[in-house]
């Protein structure tokens, strides 16, 4: 039976471009959301089941992940994608704005890694990938919280990734650039004007270009590949 992947935030974006490349790679693809209605729409366009899950919330996503192994049998390569932006100045920003975003992009990734991290140990195999973002690696204006969340996204893949390894697990981070997402979409024109000009591609990334990076890291053939974090941004910030 074809590996059961799991994408968090999998119904809409960057993720729903990711369940359906992993889809069409020949895994069996469950996605969790928090919209019923954007869920049942991707359901009817692309046969991916969604569950509606916060993974803000342990409890909420401890109930819902068991839910879905009782449905389909167990996770062994979960997408950790779930994000939010909630933009301010430091200044200006309220802790309502800190605290779901740090949960969101953040927090969720203990929450959920944590309910498949056992049995992927048990079974000797699983792949965890992280979405961060180059802003967790450069910072941005009006983004602390986003970026802080982002950047702690990486220390976990490295912290987990040398947990894991020597029971075939491998925990790998991508940091994508400025992908034509709706979330991009509400950045101000003139604001991402002056984003698209600093990229030397010249363009924004299509949700295309990260799926097809996700589906090769969730290959057993990707064994090694582990604790490694992939920089896709069109030149704009590289290491």
């Amino acid at each position: 039976m074809a590996r059961l992947a799991l994408v968090t935030g999998g119904a809409r974006g960057l993720g729903a471009a990711i369940s359906i490349a992993l889809k069409n790679a020949g895994y069996r693809v469950v996605a969790v959301d928090v919209n019923e209605q954007t869920g049942k729409e991707f359901t009817e366009a692309s046969g991916i089941p969604v569950y509606l899950v916060d993974v803000s919330d342990f409890n909420a996503t401890k109930e819902g992940i068991a839910k879905i192994v009782a449905d389909h049998g167990p996770i062994e390569i979960v997408v950790n994608n779930a994000g939010i932006t909630r933009d301010a100045f430091l200044h200006k920003m309220t802790v309502e704005q800190w605290d779901a975003v740090i949960k969101v992009n953040l927090s969720s990734m203990f929450n959920v890694t944590r309910q498949v991290i056992e049995s992927m140990r048990a079974s000797g195999f699983g792949r965890i990938i992280n979405i961060s973002s180059v802003n967790g690696q450069v910072g941005q204006f009006g983004q602390a919280n986003y970026s802080a969340a982002k950047a702690g996204v990486l220390g976990f893949t490295r912290a987990v990734a040398q947990e894991g390894a020597a029971k075939g697990i491998t925990v790998n981070a991508i940091c994508p650039g400025y992908i034509n997402t709706e979330m991009v979409a509400k950045i101000d024109a003139k604001v991402l004007a002056s984003i698209v000009a600093k990229i030397p591609t010249g363009r924004l990334g299509e949700p295309k270009e990260i799926a097809r990076t996700v589906v090769f890291l969730a290959a057993d053939e990707a064994q090694f590949v582990n604790g490694a974090t992939f920089s896709i941004n069109g030149a704009q910030f590289t290491t």
